[in-house]
């Protein structure tokens, strides 16, 4: 399973995406049932991609994020190349589309 890091304020979520090409974001809540069933399968799929980073994000402990990154529902799955963001999903999760939309994306990135 890929590797995360908790991030705990919206600095450490700002210097991560600032410090990896790839920076992938999963926000979440402590509640949601869809959360914790989206995770594993989420740093399953980013193992294929070893230069995306994982971070992990505590809405509950890290309030702000809403405001920040127009976070409505949880869970949230940002990815950012070079500092902007590049792919957004939200609550339910269609991971073939999510693996095919990474796969593009990453190839295209990885041969410049």
């Amino acid at each position: 399973m890929k590797e995360m890091t908790k991030l705990h304020s919206l600095d450490s979520i700002e210097n991560f995406i600032k410090q990896h090409q790839f920076s992938f974001l999963y926000i979440s809540r402590p509640g949601c049932t869809v959360c914790h069933a989206v995770l594993p399968q989420l740093r399953i799929l980013l193992e294929q991609f070893p230069n995306i980073k994982l971070g992990y994000i505590n809405a509950d402990d890290v309030e702000e994020v809403a405001g920040r990154f127009s976070v409505f529902t949880v869970p949230v799955l940002l990815l950012f190349i070079d500092g902007t963001e590049f792919l957004r999903e939200a609550r339910f999760v269609h991971f073939e589309q999510l693996e095919e939309r990474l796969k593009r994306v990453y190839q295209l990135y990885q041969d410049e």
